[in-house]
């Protein structure tokens, strides 16, 4: 198993689906480093209880475990936000998947053309979102 060759700190996620009316939400944010000496994916979290329950943490670390494709990582959550009705856990696998591909592009494991199918999560470096164009 490779691990990350460099920090990538400040991936930033928000995951809304939410337009109007309920739907997914999850937000959080990340510092992903090298893997520590045991390898694989270490999850820890400096957010309180009340920013980001606990309950969410499996979901984030699948996505993770998704996302990184088997690059091993030590990743920090160092905010958060949940919304009572709209947050799912759905939503913060979704999240953390993208935020793994997102850590391997900022590390240049991934060619950055890869970061255009990244719609939840900025980073340091990564490409403004292109807008649509209007009709006139």
């Amino acid at each position: 198993m490779t691990g990350l060759p460099v920090p990538v700190p400040g991936v930033s996620v928000c995951v809304l689906m939410n337009r109007g009316c309920c739907g997914p939400f999850a937000r959080f944010d990340a510092d992903f480093e090298p893997p520590g000496s045991d390898g694989g994916l270490e999850l820890l979290s400096t957010v309180s209880e009340q920013r980001l329950p606990a309950e969410f943490l499996p979901a984030i670390r699948e996505g993770l475990v998704q996302g990184l494709g088997g690059v091993s990582a030590s990743v920090l959550l160092t905010d958060g936000y949940f919304h009572e009705t709209d947050s799912w856990a759905s939503a913060y696998r979704i999240g953390a998947e993208q935020a793994g591909r997102a850590a391997l592009i900022g590390a240049r494991l991934l060619p950055p053309e890869e970061a255009e199918a990244l719609r939840w999560v900025r980073w340091p470096g990564s490409p403004k979102p292109r807008r649509p164009t209007r009709a006139r």
